[in-house]
């Protein structure tokens, strides 16, 4: 018999920590009465339970390292082109720009025997995404790779239900299967703003979902074929704490930090998009631009590097440190790193928060490649310029997507059509851009709010209460879907 009191929690990433800890998610869960099991990285499970730790909270492995063995080593082959067509099936009902700039990339640098058979699996994702039933298909069929990784914990524990940080998108693929297996109820979360539009089918059974806003729900249900009544909006708790003023330092308090001068002016600017193409170009021109004095008042820049930058990938490496010497080289020119969590959650930190949050806040212009901080500079009422100039040489050896080219993927080019901001496609469009908004700090004020609210749906910082009581209704209600 489950414990109906029991809840499994998978947080296999640093921003489903934020989600579901720094947020009011997991202690709305705990004063209801409810024990949490959270699964996290093995590495982690003491650095959480010291900073988190509260009666009711468990923290336990969520065995990486079994599930990647699994995936790699038993018929890896099916499994890998299974993922592969879950990943580039939706629906084309919905925009899947990003989706094909997915299927482009892996194409393109996949091993020679792979790309034999890309014609073909090129013709199984035009069938998916034109029928239903294949998708249906395709979901099913993925149930049989399940190793029951997990069947102590769930003998131990007896959850009435689980929920992840996806819906079977990474490796808790396996935690949700074995879930649907034993007939425990699951539910699945979404973490990021692309990520509907981005991560295409699940993975696993899962009967649940709760979302940020309308314009998610739609995807889900046009693309990935979700029933309306399955799918909650919740808001994203992730930002309670910037809704409510939480993690942000003083203004003096941040310069002095990173040596900022007091009396320029601050551009800040976000690294992203690194997979798919160099950022050095945004951040040269930007460093030109301050350094020459070419801008409208006296200013200096803070570069963000991306997490990605931290990765074992030679070439990321390689522009971190072309970033870190130009910081050394300009006296107006400041680096700053995501703190790294550790494991292998890597350098998506939550306690980098009140770092994200104050560079954010005190940057005069906020400048970046259509990361999702368009939405969190939005919501501290910055000014948004979108840097996309195209690298000269991109990734040498690598797929490259030219920055001028992604403004149609569906969250760019909402950001787009929200008028909240600008596009840079040139060095003397970035000048331009940035002056204006230096010259008019309130320019788009309210379009920037309209833009939070429709994606984001609860500004008041209720997103992680509302989320608990969701899943406590699941839980106490309890039918499978």
């Amino acid at each position: 018999m489950n414990n109906p009191k029991t809840i499994f929690v998978s947080a296999d990433h640093g921003l489903a920590i934020v989600y579901f800890l720094q947020s009011d998610v997991v202690p709305t869960l705990l004063d209801a009465g409810t024990r949490v099991v959270l699964l996290t990285d093995e590495a982690l499970k003491d650095k959480i339970q010291e900073r988190f730790g509260r009666p009711g909270l468990v923290v336990e492995s969520l065995r990486f390292k079994e599930a990647r063995a699994h995936f790699t080593g038993h018929r890896a082959s099916i499994q890998w082109w299974l993922d592969f067509l879950r990943r580039a099936g939706a629906s084309k009902r919905i925009n899947l720009e990003a989706v094909d700039a997915f299927l482009a990339q892996v194409e393109d640098e996949a091993h020679p025997r792979r790309k034999r058979l890309f014609p073909l699996m090129r013709l199984a994702v035009a069938l998916l995404r034109r029928w239903r039933p294949a998708r249906r298909w395709l979901v099913r069929a993925q149930r049989r790779f399940d190793p029951g990784l997990y069947g102590d914990l769930f003998e131990k524990y007896r959850p009435g239900l689980v929920v992840a940080s996806t819906p079977g998108w990474r490796f808790d693929r396996y935690l949700l299967r074995e879930a649907a297996r034993r007939g425990v109820r699951t539910a699945s979360v979404i973490v990021g703003w692309d990520n509907p539009s981005s991560y295409s089918l699940p993975g696993a059974h899962v009967d649940f979902i709760t979302c940020w806003s309308e314009i998610q729900k739609e995807e889900l249900m046009l693309g990935s074929d979700w029933p309306a009544e399955r799918i909650h909006i919740g808001g994203i708790p992730s930002y309670d704490g910037y809704f409510r003023d939480e993690w942000q330092m003083p203004r003096e308090d941040y310069f002095r930090l990173h040596g900022l001068d007091p009396a320029r002016k601050l551009i800040g600017y976000a690294s992203s998009f690194i997979t798919f193409s160099p950022n050095i170009q945004n951040i040269e021109a930007l460093a030109r631009l301050v350094s020459a004095d070419l801008l409208a008042e006296p200013c200096q820049l803070l570069v963000r590097l991306h997490p990605n930058h931290f990765m074992e990938v030679e070439r990321f490496a390689a522009e971190r440190e072309r970033a870190r010497e130009m910081a050394r080289q300009m006296p107006h020119v400041h680096v700053v790193e995501p703190v790294a969590l550790g494991g292998e959650l890597g350098h998506y930190s939550g306690e980098d928060m009140p770092e994200k949050a104050s560079f954010m806040a005190h940057s005069d212009v906020f400048t970046t490649v259509y990361s999702t901080m368009v939405v969190e500079a939005s919501l501290h009422d910055r000014p948004v310029v979108s840097a996309v100039l195209d690298s000269p040489q991109g990734w040498p050896g690598k797929f490259t997507l030219p920055l001028s080219r992604i403004g149609g993927w569906p969250t760019h080019r909402r950001f787009i059509e929200s008028g909240a901001g600008q596009v840079a496609n040139t060095e003397d469009e970035l000048r331009q851009a940035i002056n204006y908004y230096l010259r008019n700090p309130q320019a788009e004020l309210a379009e920037r709010r309209a833009f939070i609210e429709r994606e984001c749906t609860h500004t008041d910082g209720s997103a992680g209460r509302r989320t608990g009581q969701y899943l406590l209704g699941l839980l106490k209600t309890g039918e499978r879907g």
